[in-house]
């Protein structure tokens, strides 16, 4: 077949978007957007990397600080939420064997997550809109600094994306604890009590002969209980958004809220608080859901220690709720007790949970030898690698001690924040795009296998580099949010954006082998509507 035969129809013609079901559709469409807010995301950052190398005319220091902002949230919100709701909703009702509750808020949801991410991102681009993902204006509004209309509409977007996510949440409890039409009665107290990890916990107290059955699947468990910490940041952030907005709509009619009294400290510990249920809660929960669904798809056989995965999961769930005080050990003005409890011990509880995890993937990994080194195989090693270099190095940062020379440097940016996201989740994320996409394609064939495999080794060497080099940096005294001019860190920058074009090539390399095993008319077909039958609401084994 010619190269513009498969790039219109793709790899021997074999995927026909016509024949996949709702679901089907419905899941391809999170992962491609997804995957187009991604590569803003990467684009960006490489932009941000050359600029740190030395600035250039072609980006202005508004500009720089502009797609700063934009840039974190592009990727968690635009990019990983959108894969990570897409690949869930398609999961929840396949290992349930039950229908998705409602496709069409499943719809919904992609659709006010790509265009709340867009509009966030235009409002930054268009009207350098920066006052960093920390959000902390305009408390109080510093008109002179940035744009009222552009941080109007750059708060809208957000607001607009929380709206997504609460449906997510809401379609999630609702598919795990319903009745469909027509079927016997089904348990729904004892479905949640099940999903949010009751059953686990009190089988590790039970004798092995009276253990009960889990109503639930773990990698569902999973799926909820990082659904609670979605829920409760949709309704921080989205309280943040609103508060935000009385400020400059009030400053849009005329109405100065300079001096309104709001308590910074009160207002850091609140969205803090809500920031950190993404970052140390729903990443590390959902993860580990989506180690354990595919560790077990990966070998056939059943999760090494379940009972002590699943009572692990709550543990870390309560745990997302109490380690927000770390990003705040060097502020002068939080209480001590915080910082000790929440900042220090809380954090360093999370090396447990997340290591259980971790062990019991490996595990359940060995145990199942000889095993083929597949694209899922790999990638999900990729991403257990990721967390074990991360991980860690959150933990040196919660530490009051240590905390006063890593704070606000280019080590937190880096090997714990980038090489978390970029190996740790990322990878993971891309384990479960390579083993789902023959269940959601039909078994469309993948282009090309050394693509796959150029795909993973730049993708490993690049954000581990990355990472590295930044840290390097910031051990130099390298602050974050920070632009130098003098060149004192040019070498460790030009090694840092080398390992970024190395991430941007393994991302093209992985977009383009899509686009040639589905064709373009079938990308494109992805995104018109499947005439619905209840059937298919039941995604196929």
């Amino acid at each position: 077949m010619s190269f513009f035969k498969t790039f219109m129809n793709g790899e021997q013609g074999l995927f026909k978007a016509n024949s996949l079901t709702p679901m089907q559709k419905m899941v391809l469409r999170f992962i491609v957007v997804g995957l187009v807010f991604y590569a803003f995301a990467v684009i960006e950052g490489m932009i941000m990397r050359l600029v740190e190398i030395g600035p250039t005319d072609m980006v202005s220091n508004d500009q720089f600080f502009a797609i700063l902002t934009a840039h974190p949230l592009v990727g968690i919100f635009g990019s990983t939420y959108a894969t990570v709701f897409g690949a869930f909703l398609f999961l929840v009702p396949f290992l349930m064997k039950k229908p998705l509750w409602s496709i069409k808020m499943a719809n919904w949801t992609w659709i006010l997550i790509a265009f709340g991410t867009l509009l966030f991102w235009g409002a930054g681009f268009i009207s350098h809109y920066s006052p960093l993902y920390t959000l902390y204006w305009p408390l109080p509004v510093d008109f002179e600094q940035f744009s009222v209309w552009g941080g109007t509409f750059f708060i809208t977007g957000i607001a607009i994306v929380m709206v997504g996510s609460g449906l997510f949440v809401i379609n999630v409890f609702k598919t795990i604890t319903y009745t469909p039409e027509g079927w016997e009665k089904q348990p729904g107290g004892k479905l949640l009590g099940s999903a949010l990890g009751t059953s686990g916990i009190a089988n590790i107290f039970r004798k092995k002969k009276k253990q009960k059955d889990h109503l639930v699947p773990l990698p569902v468990a999973a799926i909820a209980r990082g659904s609670v910490d979605v829920g409760l940041n949709v309704l921080i952030i989205l309280f943040t958004g609103v508060l935000i907005l009385v400020f400059m709509v009030a400053a849009i009619l005329g109405h100065d809220l300079k001096d309104t009294a709001i308590d910074a400290l009160l207002y850091k510990n609140w969205f803090w608080w809500g920031l950190d249920l993404i970052a140390d809660g729903l990443v590390l929960i959902f993860v580990a859901g989506t180690w354990y669904l595919l560790a077990t798809m990966i070998t056939g056989k059943k999760l090494f220690m379940q009972n002590i995965a699943r009572a692990a999961l709550l543990v870390e769930l309560v745990v997302s709720w109490t380690v927000w005080s770390h990003h705040l050990l060097a502020d002068q003005s939080q209480p001590a007790i915080l910082k000790v409890l929440s900042g220090e011990f809380v954090t360093a509880f999370e090396l447990i949970t997340q290591g259980l995890a971790f062990f019991i993937v490996l595990a359940t990994l060995w145990a199942a030898r000889p095993l083929k080194m597949t694209n899922p195989l790999k990638f999900l090693l990729g991403g257990l690698l990721g967390f074990a270099l991360a991980v860690p190095a959150g933990i040196m940062q919660a530490d009051v001690g240590l905390n006063r020379v890593l704070h606000n440097t280019q080590w937190i940016i880096g090997p714990h924040v980038h090489v978390a996201i970029l190996i740790g989740l990322t990878m993971t994320l891309y384990s479960a795009i390579y083993i789902l996409f023959p269940i959601v394609t039909n078994g469309a064939k993948l282009y090309s296998q050394k693509l796959a495999n150029i795909h993973f080794w730049f993708h490993l060497l690049g954000g581990i580099g990355m990472g590295a080099f930044m840290g390097m940096a910031g051990l130099k005294g390298m602050l974050r949010r920070t632009l130098y001019v003098n060149g004192e860190f040019e070498t460790l920058m030009i090694l840092a954006a080398v390992s970024g074009a190395l991430l941007l090539i393994a991302f093209l390399v992985f977009f383009y082998n899509i686009v040639m095993s589905l064709g373009l008319k079938g990308v494109i077909g992805i995104f018109i509507p499947a005439k619905l039958k209840t059937k298919d609401l039941i995604p196929a084994e």
